[in-house]
């Protein structure tokens, strides 16, 4: 028996298969994952994701060490409630963990990976050394992602009969990568769906009746399954699939999230990562790319991508995260793409798949946005 969250029984209840994902007792699905998933595109769908850990900082030093910590700069985050997507990384510059980071009234929120917890703060509690912050683990609080198109509707509605008009207006006016505190809740506008929707985190002796409510009000509840494909619709990274200890974030479509400025912000893997961008320069690290197979099949991980470039030569990506899409009726894949040196064009992907070679188109990673399809 693993771990589990405040709402396992209700899981069990509502008829959930249930598998091990990262130590933890989780639903992979209630009803067909294709249901699920179509019902966050066109609806909306609740996740219970209590198992990913929230950690607390504070101290006089918190935002100091955080810029120390993370490759992204928290002294981006100028108002309260505002967050941010950072990779936390080794002196090697490889992905220990992606995370967010809320700016708080009191300091700094994170959440990080459930199967990395042990590592994360292992890593975080070591690099506290000189530094005048402390970091609180946050197990009471479950965290439950409400997704879709009349998910932000639904929750205004909880709230307006719970809390009043004043917190559903809070909800209501949060922009994206926002959050707002409310109570003993913590809601943000953070998803992983590529819909809109918040995240509540709650007490968990709070979490089952909201649980109840949000079903009620014809929320579906939504497993690990169709989670996955709707992030990976979403063009969005799994930690342990599409970047890990050994992968440069450069190589796992994060530059965006590395802040190289200011110049003499010193952070964790800062020199590695630049020689790794000087690499990229050179045509000598891999990239993550969007796969689009519109031929009959699926895109799985581990699968071979064979790449052709105009100067003749030949090189092997792989395939990280693929799927059927339920929204585009076809194959996506994310997919680790070799460089060239001479800076050839790419002229053909091809992915084996038993032995055959079959034809994908290459995109920006992203493929559904807000039910649509945004690649061309």
């Amino acid at each position: 028996m693993g771990l589990r969250t405040a709402l396992f029984e209700k899981h069990v209840e509502a008829g959930a298969r249930i598998v091990d994902f990262g130590g933890w007792d989780m639903p992979i699905q209630y009803d067909s994952l294709i249901n699920e998933h179509h019902a966050v595109r066109q609806h909306a769908g609740v996740f219970d994701v209590s198992h990913m850990t929230i950690v607390d900082v504070n101290g006089a030093e918190a935002e100091k060490w955080l810029r120390f910590l993370l490759a992204n700069d928290v002294a981006r985050l100028k108002e309260t409630g505002h967050a941010l997507y950072s990779g936390m990384l080794t002196e090697q510059a490889g992905v220990i963990d992606d995370l967010i980071v809320y700016r708080t009234a009191w300091g700094f929120r994170l959440v990080v990976n459930c199967a990395t917890r042990e590592k994360d703060l292992a890593w975080m509690n070591k690099q506290l050394t000189g530094f005048d912050a402390q970091l609180t683990e946050r197990p009471e609080l479950a965290i439950l992602a409400v997704q879709g198109p009349a998910a932000i509707n639904i929750v205004m509605d909880l709230l307006n009969r719970k809390g009043g008009l004043s917190a559903a207006a809070q909800v209501g006016s949060l922009k994206n990568f926002s959050g707002a505190e409310l109570g003993s809740w913590f809601i943000a506008r953070t998803g992983y769906t590529g819909e809109n929707g918040v995240e509540i985190m709650l007490p968990n002796t709070e979490a089952p009746g909201i649980w109840d409510d949000l079903l009620a009000a014809g929320v579906k509840p939504i497993g690990l399954g169709a989670r996955d494909t709707l992030r990976l619709e979403a063009g969005m990274n799994l930690y342990g699939h599409d970047m890990d200890e050994s992968i440069s974030p450069l190589s796992a479509n994060m530059a965006w999230t590395i802040a190289w400025e200011p110049a003499d912000r010193d952070f964790i893997g800062r020199s590695a990562l630049q020689h790794q961008r000087e690499a990229q320069q050179r045509g000598e690290l891999p990239t993550l790319n969007g796969l689009v197979m519109e031929e009959r099949g699926v895109l799985r991980e581990g699968l071979r991508v064979q790449c052709t470039f105009a100067d003749g030569t030949v090189s092997d990506g792989v395939i990280t995260s693929g799927t059927f899409s339920p929204t585009l009726k076809h194959g996506i894949a994310l997919a680790r793409i070799p460089s060239n040196p001479k800076n050839a064009a790419l002229t053909q992907c091809e992915v084996d798949i038993r032995g055959k070679l079959i034809p994908v188109r290459l995109v920006k990673p992203g493929f559904v946005r807000l039910g649509k399809k945004v690649f061309v």
